[in-house]
C-alpha cells in the first residue's frame, strides 16, 4: 500500500511539473520582443509553430478540442470569475477559462487512467483502489486550480517586491524632464518582469486610442495588487487635479518602499514561530533520544537486576 501510494503522488508530482514546465516557459526579454514586432518583418505563423516544443503542440490542440464540447457546462458566472483569475495569474499557456476547464477535465481523466492502470500491476482489495481512484480525480480535478493560485500570489509578491524600484526609474525619469509616456517606455526599456510587461501594454493601449487613466485602471484591476492600485489611482487623481506628477512619484516611492520594509519585518517575526513545527516534531524528539536514551537504558538495567 505505502509503495502505491508512493507511485502515485511521485507521478501526480511528475506530471505537475511537466505541466509547470509547459505553462512558464515564457522567460523572454519583453523590450526585444518590442522592438522585434515594431521594427522587424512579420514572423512566419508556420515556423513560430514549429519552434515550440512537442508536448505543447500536442496539448493545446487537444485543450481546445475539449473545450469545445465543456464550454456548455460552464456557467457564464463562474467564467467570468475564472477569466479575472487567469489575468491575475498572466494567462499562463495562453489559456482562456474554457481551455482552462478542459485542462482541468484533462488532468482528471489522466489520474484516473493512471490509477486505473496501476490496478492491473499491483493487487490490492477492490474498494481501496476505489477510494485511491476517486482520490486521483478529485487531486487532478483541484491541481490546475492550485496552480493558478501559486501563480497569482506569485505574481503579487514579485510587484510588491519591484514596484519600489520601478516607482524610483519613474521619479528620476519625470523630474529630468520626460513625459510620463516617456518615463513608462523608459522603464520598459530598462526593466525586467512582470511590470515592465504590464506598462508595455498600457503603453500599446495608449498609442490604440484609449484613455491613460482607463489604461491605468485596467492595469491596477488586471493585476489586483493594493500598492499597484494605490500608485494608479494616486497619477490618475494628480493629473485630473494638475499636480506635480514627481512630488506624487516620489511620495509614493517612499511609502511602497516602507510597505516593502515593514513586510521584511513581519515574515522576520513570523520565522520563529514557523521554526517551531519543525523542531518539536523533529529536532526535540532526537534530542531526547540522545539524552535521554542512556539514562532510560541504565534505569531498566537496575530494575531488572
Amino acid at each position: 500500500m505505502l509503495y502505491v501510494l508512493l507511485l502515485v503522488f511521485s507521478g501526480s508530482a511528475l506530471g505537475f511539473l511537466a505541466m509547470h514546465n509547459l505553462i512558464s516557459r515564457k522567460n523572454v526579454d519583453l523590450s526585444k520582443r518590442a522592438n522585434a514586432i515594431l521594427s522587424g518583418p512579420a514572423p512566419d505563423i508556420r515556423e513560430r509553430e514549429l519552434s515550440e516544443p512537442l508536448s505543447k503542440r500536442m496539448l493545446k490542440p487537444l485543450v481546445h478540442r475539449v473545450a469545445l464540447h465543456t464550454s456548455r457546462w460552464l456557467p457564464s458566472e463562474k467564467e467570468a470569475l475564472l477569466a479575472k483569475k487567469i489575468e491575475m495569474a498572466g494567462r499562463p499557456g495562453g489559456f482562456g477559462p474554457r481551455e482552462f476547464t478542459a485542462l482541468k477535465f484533462i488532468v482528471t481523466v489522466s489520474s484516473i487512467c493512471m490509477m486505473l492502470l496501476l490496478e492491473t500491476l499491483f493487487t490490492l482489495p477492490r474498494q481501496k483502489w476505489l477510494l485511491l481512484t476517486v482520490l486521483a480525480g478529485v487531486a487532478g480535478w483541484y491541481l490546475p486550480g492550485f496552480y493558478l493560485r501559486q501563480k497569482i500570489l506569485e505574481r503579487k509578491s514579485e510587484v510588491e517586491k519591484t514596484l519600489p524600484d520601478i516607482l524610483d526609474l519613474l521619479t528620476v525619469s519625470v523630474e529630468a524632464g520626460m513625459g510620463f509616456d516617456g518615463a513608462l517606455l523608459k522603464v520598459v526599456d530598462k526593466g525586467k518582469g512582470i511590470l515592465a510587461g504590464e506598462f508595455l501594454q498600457v503603453l500599446h493601449h495608449c498609442k490604440m486610442g484609449k484613455p491613460r487613466r482607463e489604461a491605468l485602471r485596467d492595469m491596477a484591476e488586471r493585476m489586483g495588487v493594493d500598492d499597484l492600485s494605490t500608485f494608479t489611482g494616486s497619477v490618475i487623481q494628480a493629473e485630473q487635479l494638475g499636480l506635480g506628477l514627481g512630488n506624487v512619484l516620489r511620495l509614493q516611492s517612499e511609502q511602497m518602499r516602507q510597505k516593502r520594509r515593514q513586510r521584511a519585518e513581519e515574515s522576520a517575526m513570523k520565522a520563529p514561530v514557523k521554526m517551531m513545527i519543525p523542531m518539536v516534531l523533529f529536532i526535540f524528539p532526537t534530542i531526547f533520544v540522545v539524552l535521554l536514551g542512556p539514562a532510560v537504558i541504565n534505569i531498566l538495567n537496575a530494575f531488572s537486576k
